[in-house]
């Protein structure tokens, strides 16, 4: 009998579960404590484990628990395990009453209030019971969510590489738009040169990050400085707020827009900017076996995009 059988056989998935809390409770105490049990009964799966291991997975002080390399091993490996049997069992439920299921996906808040929101919108027509879970935040943040496997996949935009880990799928390519709420003045012009806005209120994003940088470069493309802003914020719930009041202007993806209500708050306006383009993609863990509501998704978010993909 070779090693690996060896180990199977005395392997138990129980004590895998136990390390993984005690790594994450920090002292066997604590991981006793949420599992309900007691800290002779930790103590023994631990043991157990490292006999059948033949390795010493924590090392033990005064101060608690750390996890040696062995055990950061046994840790890594059992998350991506208990996190394949957690989608499982979510295929199963799914695959016996498709009309039901939960998923957890991230998106950048622009691509959530575009095509996210108009995926979720069909789908939940379609099948009422569905629940979302939608984190939004920046691309390296979502990754990140990716990584500790909290979400099946993000939406985002790109401009580099992605690490090896990922799988990446493109939808399309977008550029910025000026974008007013229906009440501003601006709407009833048939053409705009961006140099007649510059003195207008505008509400933009920080230009530190990715997309609050792209909006200014276009200032600076375009041979202007850019505006004095009134409001510098990444949150695009309050740059709409503000929009809404028929004052403000500001720059975002132009798929931010993407139709999915009768009644819009915003319009973007016929301004003429550089061609400052941005890649949107699916992102997944490679070898995380996606569940078939993510593949729904996924399916559904194609059809959703495929007309922005053939004018943008």
């Amino acid at each position: 009998m070779n090693t690996i059988d060896r180990v199977e056989r005395r392997l138990k998935l129980h004590d895998v579960r136990v390390l993984l809390s005690v790594v994450q409770a920090g002292s066997m105490h604590k991981a006793a404590e949420k599992l309900g049990t007691s800290q002779p009964a930790v103590s023994r799966s631990i043991g157990d484990l490292e006999h059948a291991l033949g390795v010493r997975l924590l090392d033990r002080s005064r101060r608690g628990v750390e996890p040696t390399q062995y055990g950061l091993a046994i840790v890594k490996r059992g998350i991506a395990v208990f996190d394949e049997l957690r989608q499982g069992v979510k295929d199963i439920e799914f695959l016996a009453d498709p009309s039901a299921g939960e998923l957890r996906i991230g998106c950048t808040e622009a691509v959530a209030a575009g095509p996210g929101l108009a995926v979720m919108d069909r789908l939940t027509r379609r099948h009422p019971r569905l629940v979302f879970h939608v984190i939004t935040g920046g691309a390296a943040a979502l990754y990140r969510e990716l990584m500790e496997r909290n979400i099946e996949l993000a939406m985002a935009g790109i401009t580099g590489m992605l690490s090896e880990e990922f799988a990446m799928e493109s939808l399309f390519d977008d550029s910025l738009v000026v974008a007013a709420g229906f009440q501003n003045p601006w709407t009833r012009r048939r053409k705009i040169a961006l140099a007649e806005l510059v003195n207008e209120p505008w509400t933009l994003m920080p230009p530190d990050g990715p997309s609050g940088a792209l909006a200014w470069e276009a200032f600076r493309a375009s041979g202007l400085e850019p505006p004095r802003t009134s409001v510098l914020t990444v949150s695009l719930n309050l740059r709409t707020r503000l929009l809404t009041t028929g004052r403000y202007l500001t720059m975002l993806p132009g798929y931010a827009l993407t139709p999915h209500s009768k009644y819009p708050l915003l319009k973007a306006l016929p301004v003429e900017l550089p061609d400052l383009r941005r890649k949107i993609v699916i992102v997944t863990l490679r070898n995380r076996t996606l569940s078939p509501l993510a593949e729904l998704f996924i399916k559904t978010t194609r059809a959703v995009v495929k007309p922005l993909s053939k004018t943008r």
